[in-house]
């Protein structure tokens, strides 16, 4: 009959063995093993270790052979195991997540994906992460094509980055449409560890519209709520200005091209009012008009979320933000060059065309 070989364990193995079996963030097999050189070196037969920690014959035999060979190093880890290692055509998950669809669907998911390709999904969003893909992110835009963009452009980003002198640049638009809703029912507070909460439908209880002129110089607003925003709403808004800014000082307002802002009797208006110059944005290029950052804030800040019974609580509540803003304005700083934005604009012309002329192949 075999006899095991003997286990002779110095001080120091001892006590690290001892240390890993009594660990509480060594993992179980590395413990297990401590265990079994342990029972080993005090003499307990091979039979009686697989029994005490329910564990095979054959392995007590492995790990006391592992160790006689090569100490507390040997047991540290399991052995190389044989077969290829998996590979990850990584470049292959690229290419079919950004040049490919499902066959009834506009975009993979990391499930769809990896059942298509025999991978794990675990495996795709992992390649995703690590190369900033979202397949299931999209973002809107809008190249302009107004054939005097490049003019237009240099202009207002004229104003912004070096305003002429003894005048002040507004920006100026109407934030139309802006709905008074209450909800269904009353919502549960934010409280620790539950958002607030809102019901999802609303009843509606009319429109307002906001007209606005930021003032690029201190961020400042000026402001007006009507009913509606025809070309007479929009003209008792620019006399609202000439009287609430200083009349020695020309006024430069940045407008989009809506049709009430051009409207033939706001035109003879201006034409008697010499200290206003109308600076119009090109066509689908709203986003150069800083006051659109405004408005954002707004419904951001107070109108998405809150609760209206009638349209006047609706400006009331308008009127207010506004009025607080004013208390201590922060102008908006733009920092883009007109060539740094024509450049991107002339890219995406580019791989419009591009994408076109792929289609119509």
């Amino acid at each position: 009959m075999l006899t095991a070989a003997p286990i002779i364990l110095s001080e120091e193995d001892r006590a690290e063995l001892e240390r890993r079996v009594r660990s509480q963030t060594i993992d179980a097999r590395t413990s297990r093993r401590a265990r079994i050189i342990l029972l080993a070196a005090d003499g307990v037969g091979n039979h009686d270790i697989a029994r005490r920690l329910d564990v095979s014959r054959n392995q007590v035999i492995a790990w006391r052979t592992r160790f006689a060979q090569g100490g507390i190093a040997a047991v540290g880890g399991d052995l190389p195991r044989s077969g290829r290692k998996a590979q990850i055509d990584v470049a292959e998950i690229i290419r079919r997540t950004t040049q490919t669809t499902p066959a009834s669907a506009t975009h993979w998911s990391t499930r769809t994906l990896a059942a298509d390709m025999g991978i794990s999904d675990t495996t795709v969003q992992k390649v995703w992460k690590a190369n900033g893909i979202k397949p299931h992110l999209v973002k809107s835009f809008k190249v302009s094509r107004d054939p005097a963009f490049l003019e237009k452009l240099e202009d207002i980003v004229g104003l912004y980055l070096s305003p002429p002198e003894h005048a002040l640049v507004l920006c100026c638009d109407e934030k139309s449409q802006v709905q008074a809703l209450d909800r269904t029912q009353p919502g549960l507070p934010l409280k620790k560890g539950r958002a607030a909460t809102m019901t999802h439908d609303y009843k509606r209880h009319g429109t307002t519209t906001l007209f606005a002129a930021m003032s690029t110089l201190d961020g400042s607003i000026i402001s007006r709520c009507a009913q509606q925003h025809r070309h007479t709403e929009w003209l008792s808004f620019l006399k609202q200005i000439d009287r609430m800014t200083p009349k020695e000082k020309d006024l430069h307002l940045i407008c989009d091209n809506y049709a009430t802002h051009k409207h033939p009797v706001v035109r003879s208006w201006l034409e008697e009012h010499p200290r206003f110059h109308m600076h119009f944005t090109p066509t689908s290029a709203s986003w150069l008009n800083m006051v659109e950052r405004f408005f954002r804030s707004l419904t951001t800040d107070r109108l998405q979320r809150g609760v209206f019974r009638s349209v006047h609580e609706l400006t009331v509540a308008i009127h207010e933000y506004i009025t607080t803003h004013n208390q201590n304005p922060k102008p908006f700083v733009w920092t883009a060059k007109a060539n740094d934005i024509l450049q991107k604009v002339i890219r995406a012309n580019r791989k419009i065309s591009s994408k076109n002329n792929e289609a119509l192949h």
